[in-house]
């Protein structure tokens, strides 16, 4: 779901790209500049402190995008997310173009859980197969879960596939009582 501050800068993102496949990679660049930021407590204290001028604040994430060499377009519309006070939303916003992305390059996302982690072979077969049931390109994302014990679960939109051996244990406890 696009959280709905966040609908008018992903649109401007697209806009000013002006390719989809643009905007997916300013979309990657604000995802790597997050994962910075968030990772670094003392980064996520300058941005969410009003009392240190913009100024700074720019200069700051100017010399983040060089180590991270992000564009000067990612640059530019960072500094209009810390000009606007929306920096700390940088995450956000980078989902947002990512489902606008989607939508326009007619692409799936697959949210994945696995057991074990899985090989390149396994995630292309994985992949293919999602390909082919939504007859859509698919771009999917794996996260590994001991707690599944085997198998796997998938979340495509709102459609949920349970192929887990904890989602076996559990259906099989349903059908007895």
């Amino acid at each position: 779901m696009i959280r709905r501050f966040a609908r008018p800068y992903a649109r401007a993102i697209i806009d000013v790209a002006a390719t989809p496949q643009k905007a997916n990679e300013i979309r990657r660049e604000l995802e790597r500049f997050e994962e910075a930021r968030s990772s670094a407590a003392d980064l996520q204290e300058l941005y969410a402190n009003p009392g240190i001028e913009t100024d700074t604040k720019i200069a700051v994430t100017r010399k983040i995008a060089d180590r991270l060499r992000l564009s000067e377009l990612t640059v530019k519309v960072l500094e209009v997310l810390i000009r606007n006070h929306r920096i700390n939303d940088a995450g956000a916003i980078a989902a947002a173009v990512a489902a606008y992305v989607n939508q326009e390059l007619d692409i799936v996302v697959a949210d994945v859980r696995t057991a074990h982690r899985l090989s390149e072979a396994e995630t292309a077969e994985l992949k293919a197969t999602l390909e082919k049931r939504f007859g859509k390109s698919a771009e999917v994302r794996v996260t590994v879960d001991p707690a599944l014990l085997g198998g796997f679960v998938a979340r495509v939109g709102s459609e949920i596939y349970d192929a887990s051996v904890v989602g076996k244990i559990a259906r099989f406890r349903e059908s007895l009582t």
